[in-house]
This record gives C-alpha cells, structure tokens and sequence, in this order.
C-alpha cells in the first residue's frame, strides 16, 4: 500500500479541499474518514489510515460496532482519534432515531415497547428504563433509571418507586436490554420482576410488565405469564 502524504497530493485534489469545492456528498467514505482523522502518523498517512480502517470494517455501517478499545488497537489510532469517531457515531445515531416520544403512541404493548427502544438502548451496557403511565394507561414520561456494567445491572425498587410518586404513576412498566443478545431472562431478572411486583401491589402503583430487549427482538413477562 503506497504510503502517500496529504501534503503530497494536488491541493485541489485533498479531502477538504474537495468537499469545499464540491460537497460532503461527493467524498468517497475513505476521503470523509480521513478528514475526520485529521493526520495520520509518521508511519502511515491520514489516507492510508482512512483505508485500513475501512477494510477492517468491511462495510462503512458496521464503523458504528467498533468500540473505544477496538479502535484504539488499531496502528495509528490513539485515544483522541478514537473519541472522534465514536462522538461522530454517537451524533449519527441520534440524528437518525425517529423523533417520537412515548406520549404520543395510544396503544403500550410490548411490541410497541420493543419497536420504541430496540435502536435507543445501548449495545455495550446494560440500561434500565421505566415508563410511568397514569390511572387510564396513558404514559406520563419514560425514564433512564440505571446504567449498569456490561453483563450485570441492579435495578432497585427504591429508584423505581420514587419517580413513580413524583409523577403521580399508577402503573409502569420496567424494561432493559441484554448486551449479549440472549433476551431469556436470568434468575436475577425473575427475581426483581417479583419485587417490583410485590412493592408495586403494596403501593398502588401496579407493575405492568418487565421487558428485556436487543436489537432484533424481546422478551415480555406479560406475554409469557409470569406477571
């Protein structure tokens, strides 16, 4: 791989220079990463480091799978070209979620529960997420409760509960995300749904369902008779 300078190539030829003259739309995704990068090492050029980057991907959507220590493994990649990508990935990701907020869907029900969070929730760490909904089932709001570690979270009722009081909820219903794809709840998912619902009966605010969700499908307490 032929190691070619920026500084080497015809001004109206380099990557920011092109997109001035003829739009981001224009830029080859290997162009577009390359600005993002800024420079490259005194090894590898900007280019070629756009390049590597790309082909370990194989396809330009699977960039937004690398995480902070994949990307900082790669020669030429340190911690400040790592925080770069992943705040474009991150920025990408919120521009595209569809502008829609819980209080405008009629109908809860687990599917629309998964539909709502399956793009919102993170890959890499587990979130525990309440929907407070009013006597008639309407939802009042949703709310991040807890980010826990990449394979254990503690969702306790105290948290729950409290914002529950605050808005006035009668009903709610818990939903968090496994990582590793597998949505089969684990003894300590069984065991904080029978709390949640046991604190809930005694209180008056009725848990409706626990859903645990991935990115290509869920699993519903409800829906499998255990609430």
């Amino acid at each position: 791989m032929e190691n070619i300078k920026i500084k080497k190539i015809p001004i109206n030829d380099r990557p920011r220079e092109r997109l001035m003259n003829n739009g981001p739309q224009n830029l080859s995704n290997e162009e577009l990463l390359s600005i993002l990068l800024n420079s490259g090492t005194k090894d590898i050029s900007v280019k070629n480091l756009a390049t590597h980057i790309l082909s370990k991907v194989g396809d330009i959507k699977n960039l937004g799978n690398l995480t902070f220590h994949d990307l900082i493994a790669i020669k030429g990649i340190g911690k400040a070209k790592a925080c770069t990508l992943l705040t474009l990935i991150e920025l990408s990701r919120r521009m595209n979620r569809k502008i829609e907020t819980f209080e405008k869907i009629k109908l809860i029900s687990p599917k629309t529960v998964y539909d709502f969070y399956k793009d919102r929730i993170d890959k890499y760490q587990e979130q525990v997420y309440c929907i407070y909904l009013d006597a008639k089932k309407r939802v009042i709001k949703d709310k991040l409760i807890f980010i826990g570690t990449v394979n254990h979270s503690l969702i306790h009722p105290r948290d729950i509960f409290k914002e529950a009081y605050k808005l006035n909820a009668s009903f709610l219903i818990c939903v968090h995300n496994h990582p590793s794809g597998d949505v089969n709840p684990s003894e300590d998912d069984i065991n904080t749904t029978k709390r949640l619902k046991e604190v809930g009966n005694l209180t008056g605010v009725k848990l409706i369902d626990h859903i645990i969700v991935s990115e290509k499908t869920y699993y519903s307490f409800l829906e499998n008779g255990r609430i």
